[in-house]
């Protein structure tokens, strides 16, 4: 497991980071205070607030989890 900050604080980068995340077979959860949600669902993620970075868990093997941080690396922050 791997944990980074990511930022999506418009609609347009929420659709585009849910379809990053639907081309790896990884689980990834969203963590935003208390609560845990499924990184691949459009519904969920707009259930928390996106004005500050939440927390993105990836549950891949080292070599899969390279390749989706470079893929997503627009989306990390600090």
């Amino acid at each position: 497991m791997l944990e980074v900050k990511i930022l999506l604080e418009s609609i347009e980068r929420v659709k585009k980071f849910v379809a990053i995340t639907s081309q790896y077979d990884a689980d990834f959860d969203l963590i935003s205070g208390r609560y845990i949600i499924d990184a691949k669902s459009i519904l969920g993620i707009f259930s928390i607030n996106l004005s500050k970075p939440v927390g993105l868990r990836i549950y891949a093997e080292q070599d899969e989890a390279e390749e989706i941080l470079e893929g997503l690396k627009e989306y990390i922050v600090g």
